[in-house]
């Protein structure tokens, strides 16, 4: 008797620990995003990449199983001298990631405009260089949220922020500040209908986090960034002492979807 109520607590014990949730399972859950951005010198280089986004790049990717890929273009990069793409692109997992990068794309099909891209010659770049940065969503944001926009494409406004902290300790101060402080909550409560939230797992920037909100239009923005700095929650939150001084720097990029963008 004592053997079978043994065996059977043995059974109990060994089925709970396989249903209970392990302690990462939280952050194994949580995606990853890539933020490419193109540099064009001219005008050309800028043509034929977008072709490439446009009629291959995307459509690859959703048939390879990734979906609500953001491509953007900079308010007001028509006359900067560095012309730039910014291609936002989700991730279930590292492996995915990781399994996608390691795909190649083929010349075999496509447009010639295309293959000025794939098989670009040396002396005749399709782009200057590309940026890449890897991100992890945020936990209490663990998936990007396509924004739900009425507003003609060219008048909506994402602002893309890079948050930079002076050590690695004030940066997760300031990722804990967004998470558990409820610095999100707020975000959410206020309608800045985010894209995402994450820290930086590999750029150029580190340690800093980035992430992304969105508006119908530039007064929009202006309404809603106003409505935070006199939100009575968040100048609470902001005035605690432990989290004083973790930001150094921030860099703010206004971004417009192009017209083959998903969202």
């Amino acid at each position: 008797m004592k053997k079978i109520i043994f065996f059977a607590a043995f059974i109990l014990c060994q089925g709970f620990l396989f249903a209970a949730p392990h302690p990462w399972d939280t952050a194994a859950k949580r995606s990853y995003y890539e933020l490419r951005i193109y540099h064009f010198g001219n005008a050309d280089q800028q043509k034929i990449t977008e072709n490439f986004l446009e009629h291959t790049f995307i459509h690859s990717l959703h048939k390879w199983g990734v979906s609500s890929i953001g491509i953007f273009k900079p308010v007001g990069d028509d006359t900067a001298a560095d012309k730039k793409i910014y291609v936002l692109i989700p991730y279930s997992s590292l492996n995915q990631f990781e399994n996608i990068k390691a795909r190649s794309f083929s010349a075999t099909g496509i447009s010639e405009d295309d293959k000025g891209y794939i098989n670009a010659a040396y002396n005749k770049p399709a782009f200057t260089r590309i940026e890449s940065v890897l991100l992890k969503a945020f936990e209490n944001m663990p998936a990007m949220a396509k924004p739900a926009l009425a507003a003609p494409r060219n008048e909506r406004v994402y602002e893309l922020r890079s948050y930079e902290s002076a050590s690695e300790a004030l940066f997760h101060n300031k990722v804990e500040m967004f998470n558990k402080g409820g610095e999100i909550e707020i975000f959410k409560r206020l309608g800045f209908n985010a894209v995402f939230y994450s820290e930086v797992v590999s750029g150029s920037h580190m340690p800093n986090l980035m992430y992304m909100t969105s508006f119908e239009n530039k007064q929009a923005r202006e309404e809603h960034w106003k409505g935070f700095s006199a939100d009575e929650a968040w100048k609470k939150l902001s005035a605690l002492p432990q989290y004083q001084n973790n930001v150094s720097h921030i860099d703010i990029t206004f971004l417009r979807p192009t017209a083959y963008s998903d969202f």
